[in-house]
């Protein structure tokens, strides 16, 4: 069985602590609820602690980091774009820095096991991504996956 992995970056316009701030992590957690229960995310990364690369840093804003693992691409694919996270989408100008450079603000790839993902794979990866575009190590939502919309090894 495989799984998909997903690393998002972004870079909030206030502080951690600021109240628009404070209101994107109560979004944030909710929708993190619904993505339990939805029963298709099987673990969650925290950022805390995490020593972010030289290019996270850098730049305008307070960086926010993501990193979670599904039961597969079509269940991720399925919950990006279900009513509760596309509203947060919508709102992401309110809480969120516009990419000057037009980074990415996320990269997938497939994994064998969630217990292979990590902070270290993720920025391997995003990094590969940026360089390379999308591949089979490091895609985005538009790559063509070929005849399945899922993981096959």
């Amino acid at each position: 069985m495989s799984f998909v992995a997903i690393y998002t970056v972004g870079r909030l316009k206030h502080p951690y602590e600021h109240p628009a701030s404070r209101e994107f992590f109560e979004v944030g957690y909710e929708v993190m609820r619904q993505a339990y229960r939805s029963g298709q995310l099987i673990k969650e990364f925290s950022s805390d602690g995490v020593p972010f690369p030289e290019e996270v840093i850098k730049g305008e804003g307070f960086p926010i980091l993501t990193l979670t693992v599904w039961k597969s691409l079509q269940s991720l694919s399925r919950f990006t774009y279900s009513k509760q996270h596309m509203q947060a989408l919508r709102n992401r100008n309110k809480w969120f820095e516009s990419h000057q450079e037009k980074q990415p603000t996320y990269v997938v790839w497939c994994t064998e096991k969630a217990d292979d993902v990590s902070w270290e794979e993720a920025f391997k990866r995003y990094n590969y991504y940026l360089q390379h575009g999308s591949t089979p190590f490091a895609f985005d939502f538009k790559w063509n996956h070929g005849d399945s919309s899922d993981c096959h090894y």
